[in-house]
């Protein structure tokens, strides 16, 4: 059996159509959506509604971590627009459209931070097969999905137009993984909390990971965990108690998928 893995495509619809030559699974591990493309400020939702000098503008501010101002400017941005709902709604359509139909082998997904789990419904057919919180096997295997990123302690989900990052509490992410058992192979969008696996070495923080996974890891023993988020991860691959634990990359712009055989 030979299953192909991506995580954090980004809009990037020409590669993950590509994703599956040669498969005979594929598993996308979230963040289909392209919001704000910090390489190229013209692409994403914000840069086709905004421009690129805009978005120059708030990649600024958020690589100075200037949280107040960035969500000052946000705001400003979205409140220039007497239809700010429709034009989301219209960019996250077009985006999934393409998303969806790209995926051309049986494929598996889970949804990411800057998804909108909400609207996957409107994309099921036949050969696709979207999961949160539950197990599918494949070929003899149990994967298990869990979806979405952890909310801060503290923290509130934020509007950006007429979108809702898919931030969750630690009890409702807790609860998915909970449901998780005799798993093979675990599959989510954000990492274990290990700090190799955590750190980004080129934005210099550490996202936050999941310490229910770490302990399904320490309890159940599954073969690989799998996940992305982390951009530029301090490890990519490590051993934790006796799993695998493998980011499969940042597909948006590796255009490359994790292969795994059994």
């Amino acid at each position: 059996m030979r299953v192909h893995v991506v995580s954090d495509v980004h809009g990037n619809s020409d590669a993950l159509a590509r994703a599956g030559e040669g498969a005979d699974a594929l598993v996308v591990l979230g963040d289909l959506i392209d919001f704000v493309d910090y390489h190229d400020h013209g692409s994403g939702i914000l840069g086709r509604v905004f421009g690129a000098e805009k978005v120059a503008k708030f990649a600024q501010l958020r690589r100075n971590r200037q949280l107040k101002e960035l969500g000052e400017y946000a705001r400003s941005l979205w409140s220039s627009l007497d239809n700010a709902s429709d034009v989301v709604q219209e960019a996250l359509f077009e985006q999934y459209t393409r998303l969806f139909a790209a995926m051309t082998v049986p494929t598996y997904a889970t949804p990411g931070n800057v998804d909108v789990p909400d609207l996957w419904s409107r994309f099921a057919r036949d050969g696709l097969t979207f999961l949160d919180g539950e197990v599918a096997e494949i070929d003899g295997l149990r994967f298990g999905f869990v979806g979405g990123a952890l909310l801060a302690p503290g923290g509130r989900v934020r509007r950006s137009g007429a979108w809702f990052p898919y931030l969750r509490t630690e009890d409702d992410y807790n609860a998915s993984v909970g449901k998780l058992t005799e798993v093979d192979v675990l599959c989510s969008h954000i990492p274990p909390a290990v700090p190799e696996l955590t750190y980004d070495v080129v934005a210099r923080r550490t996202e936050l990971g999941s310490y229910a996974l770490r302990e399904l890891i320490t309890e159940q023993r599954p073969r690989w965990s799998l996940f992305g988020h982390v951009h530029q991860p301090l490890s990519a691959r490590m051993r934790f108690a006796s799993t695998d634990c493998i980011n499969v990359g940042h597909f948006q712009r590796t255009q490359v998928p994790h292969v795994l055989h059994w």
